[in-house]
C-alpha cells in the first residue's frame, strides 16, 4: 500500500517505519507537499495544524482511508481538551472530510513505543484502533501486518473520545513523570 504521513516528527517517523516494516510504501509529507497522495494519509500533526492539511489538500483526501492520531490537548493550560465534550478531534475530521473515512488510531501510543514494539520494554505496543468503517479499519491492520504492533479494534469511531481521553491521560502522566516516554498503557489480551 502507498501511505503518505504528514509530519516529520518522532510519531510520524515511528508510525511510518511500523508501515515500512510491514512492506508498504511510506511518503513524509510537509506543509508544502504537492505530490499524490498515498492510498492511506496519516495525520502525524498537532491537532491544530489538520485544518492547514484539509484546506490544502480536501480534494485529493476523497476517497482516502485517513487515520487521525491527534490528541485534541490544550496546550495553553495542559488541563483539557478542545474539542466539545460529545465529540473528539476524529469526529471533528470526519465532519470535515465527509468523503473520507477516518480512522482515529496510534494516539494511545509513544513515539518510543511504537519504534520498538514495546511498553516499558515489557509488553507488546498495541494499536487502538476506531472507525465507523470496518473495512477501513481492516485496511489498516493489514498495512501494518509485519510490523512488531498489534492491532485492536475498538469500535466505531465514537469510541474516539474515549481513545483520545486516554490518550490524554498517559500524555499528562508522563509529563508529570509518573511514568517515562517509553513506557504508558499496555493492553494485555
Amino acid at each position: 500500500m502507498n501511505i503518505t504521513v504528514f509530519g516529520k516528527g518522532n510519531m510520524g517517523k515511528a508510525i511510518g517505519a511500523n508501515f515500512e516494516k510491514a512492506g508498504n510504501q511510506v511518503t513524509y509529507a510537509g506543509c508544502d507537499f504537492n505530490d499524490v497522495l498515498g492510498d492511506m494519509v496519516v495525520l502525524a500533526v498537532p491537532y491544530g495544524a489538520v485544518d492547514a492539511i484539509i484546506s490544502a489538500h480536501a480534494e485529493e483526501l476523497k476517497g482516502k482511508i485517513v487515520i487521525d492520531i491527534t490528541n485534541p490537548v490544550n496546550f495553553d493550560t495542559f488541563d483539557s481538551l478542545v474539542v466539545p465534550a460529545d465529540s473528539s478531534a476524529a469526529q471533528e475530521i470526519q465532519k470535515k472530510l465527509p468523503e473520507s473515512v477516518v480512522v482515529k488510531a496510534f494516539n494511545t501510543t509513544f513515539a518510543a513505543t511504537l519504534a520498538s514494539g514495546q511498553v516499558g520494554g515489557k509488553e507488546p505496543t498495541v494499536v487502538l484502533i476506531a472507525s465507523d468503517d470496518a473495512e477501513a479499519k481492516q485496511k489498516v491492520k493489514d498495512a501494518l501486518d509485519g510490523s512488531p504492533l498489534s492491532v485492536l479494534d475498538a469500535g466505531a469511531l465514537k469510541r474516539a473520545r474515549e481513545l483520545e481521553a486516554m490518550g490524554f491521560l498517559q500524555i499528562s502522566m508522563a509529563a508529570r513523570k509518573q511514568f517515562g516516554w517509553t513506557g504508558g498503557f499496555a493492553v494485555i489480551k
